[in-house]
C-alpha cells in the first residue's frame, strides 16, 4: 500500500504518522513538503521524499502520486488537510484517496468560531466563546481569557492568556493587524485536568475507537505559557494514556454529532465531571505516534477500512506514561533537498 503523507515539517504530524505507518509492513511511505529543509524529508524510512512547489501544489502533488503508483494521501498538518480537502474531488478523479475527514467536518472544525456554534448548537459544554470584530465585542466579558486565531491555532501557534481588558485588546489588535480573525474564550482552569482524546471513526460514522490521554506539564515541551493565573499548553502532548470511559464517551458523543468520518481530535479540561473542548482538529493528531506505542494505531486502523471496508481487528490499550521528546539530523552543506 503506497501513502504518500503531505507535510513533513520538524517535530510535526507528518514525521509522528511516518512512525505509525512503520510499525505495519504493509506500506511504502512517501513524503513531500513545500520546504527542502523539512525535517521529515531526511527521514530513512521514507521509500522517497520530495519537495513540492507551493505555487502549483495540487498538480506537483498529484504528479508525485501519479508518478509513484500512490493512491493514499494522509495531510501531515492543517495548512496541508485544509488545501487538499479543497480540492479533494481532482485528487479522486485523479484515482487517489484523502485519508482524511469529510470535506463538510473539515469546513466546520478547521474554524474555531464555527466549531463552537455547532457545538453550542448541539448542546455540548463550551467554554463562552466570542468572534470579535470591534473592541466593543468584548463589553462584560471576563478575564483571565484566551485570545486567539480562528484558524491556524494548531500547537498553540498564537494563542495568548490576557489577564485583563488592556492586555486583551492588545492581543487582539495584534492578531487583527496581522489579517486575523480573532476570538475570545473564557478560561478553563487545569485543575480538574486537561485531556487529548482522540475518535476514530469509520466513513459510515461508525466508530472504530477512541483513546484519551491525561496531559502532564512537568516539561517545558508541553507548556506554551506558564504564569499565575494560568497555563497553555503546546502542541506536544505527553502523558497519562489509560481508560477513562467518562472522559471518551463524552468525546464520542461530540464525533456522533458531527457526524465524523475519520480522525476527530479533541483538546478539552475538565470541570465538575464534564469536558470542556478548547479545540476540535479534523485530524491525526500530532501525539498519534503515543496512541501507537499505547496499541491504538489510528493511523494504520484507518487506512486498512478506507482499503478493505470491513471489520477491523481489535486493539488492546497498554496504559501507562508515555512522554516524548526531540530528535536530531545533521544534513551537510549542499545536501538539502531540490
Amino acid at each position: 500500500m503506497k501513502v504518500l503523507i503531505a507535510g513533513l515539517a520538524g517535530a510535526s504530524l507528518g514525521t509522528e504518522i511516518i512512525k505509525c505507518l512503520s510499525k505495519n509492513s504493509g506500506y511504502e511511505i512517501f513524503g513531500c513538503d513545500i520546504s527542502p529543509l523539512a525535517y521529515g524529508l531526511y527521514n530513512e524510512l521514507l521509500a522517497k521524499s520530495f519537495v513540492v512547489d507551493n505555487n502549483t501544489y495540487i498538480e506537483s502533488v498529484i504528479r508525485i502520486c501519479k508518478e509513484n503508483r500512490i493512491e493514499y494521501i494522509i495531510p501531515g498538518g492543517e495548512q496541508p488537510m485544509v488545501i487538499l480537502a479543497k480540492h479533494n474531488k481532482e485528487l479522486t478523479d485523479s484515482g487517489i484517496t484523502l485519508a482524511s475527514n469529510s470535506v463538510e467536518i473539515t469546513n466546520i472544525f478547521s474554524d474555531k468560531h464555527r466549531t463552537f456554534k455547532f457545538l453550542g448548537e448541539h448542546g455540548f459544554a463550551i467554554p463562552k466563546t466570542l468572534l470579535i470584530e470591534d473592541v466593543s465585542d468584548l463589553k462584560g466579558f471576563s478575564f483571565p481569557c484566551i485570545v486567539k486565531p480562528s484558524s491556524g491555532t494548531g500547537g498553540s501557534d498564537s494563542v495568548f492568556l490576557a489577564t485583563n481588558a488592556e492586555e486583551c485588546l492588545l492581543y487582539v489588535e495584534l492578531l487583527h493587524r496581522n489579517k486575523r480573525t480573532v476570538i475570545v474564550q473564557e478560561y478553563i482552569d487545569v485543575e480538574g485536568g486537561e485531556f487529548t482524546i482522540g475518535v476514530l471513526s469509520d466513513t459510515n460514522t461508525n466508530i472504530i475507537g477512541s483513546i484519551a490521554m491525561q496531559r502532564v506539564f512537568n516539561s517545558k515541551l508541553s507548556v506554551a505559557y506558564r504564569g499565575q493565573k494560568g497555563l497553555i499548553s503546546s502542541g506536544y502532548s505527553q502523558g497519562l494514556i489509560s481508560d477513562f470511559p467518562e472522559i471518551r464517551e463524552q468525546a464520542e458523543k461530540m464525533a456522533r454529532a458531527a457526524k465524523s468520518r475519520g480522525p476527530f481530535n479533541i483538546q478539552g479540561r475538565v470541570k465538575d465531571g464534564v469536558l470542556i473542548p478548547f479545540e476540535i482538529n479534523p485530524r491525526f493528531s500530532a501525539s498519534t505516534y503515543l496512541r501507537t506505542l499505547a496499541g491504538f494505531n489510528e493511523v494504520d486502523l484507518f487506512l486498512q477500512h478506507l482499503l478493505k471496508g470491513s471489520a477491523l481487528p481489535k486493539w488492546q490499550l497498554k496504559e501507562g506514561y508515555y512522554l516524548r521528546s526531540f530528535e536530531e539530523i545533521y544534513i551537510p552543506l549542499n545536501g538539502e533537498k531540490k
